[in-house]
């Protein structure tokens, strides 16, 4: 299943919700479009919605870390929620949920941000 992509601005938040697998053959073209949006210097949160994500592999690992990097250079704040069992698992093993937080719904991670539901 192809990756898709809803990219939607709240503000300072930039909230993306994945679609499908994030493989090494989606993870190229989500960081470029990531990177390009990324731009926008009003931009200092960024939520990953990962509740209609049906596979992650390594590559998709490196997208979620790289975002992490631009965040912390742009002194900001990467999210990630809603991810399914088996992708929370990959999270967990890899060590991301030590380093940001991984919460169970999107209104959990926009409330975590400040924005009133």
């Amino acid at each position: 299943m192809r990756l898709k992509l809803d990219i939607e601005q709240l503000d300072d938040i930039l909230l993306v919700r994945f679609h499908g697998e994030l493989d090494h053959h989606a993870s190229e073209d989500v960081k470029t479009r990531l990177e390009e949006a990324l731009k926008n210097p009003d931009i200092k949160k960024l939520v990953f919605n990962f509740a209609d994500l049906s596979f992650m592999d390594s590559s998709g690992l490196g997208v979620i870390l790289g975002r992490y990097k631009t965040m912390a250079q742009k002194e900001g704040t990467l999210i990630v929620c809603a991810a399914n069992p088996i992708v929370k698992k990959v999270l967990e093993l890899s060590g991301i949920m030590k380093i940001l937080p991984v919460l169970d719904k999107e209104t959990d991670a926009l409330s975590y941000l400040g924005v009133a539901q």
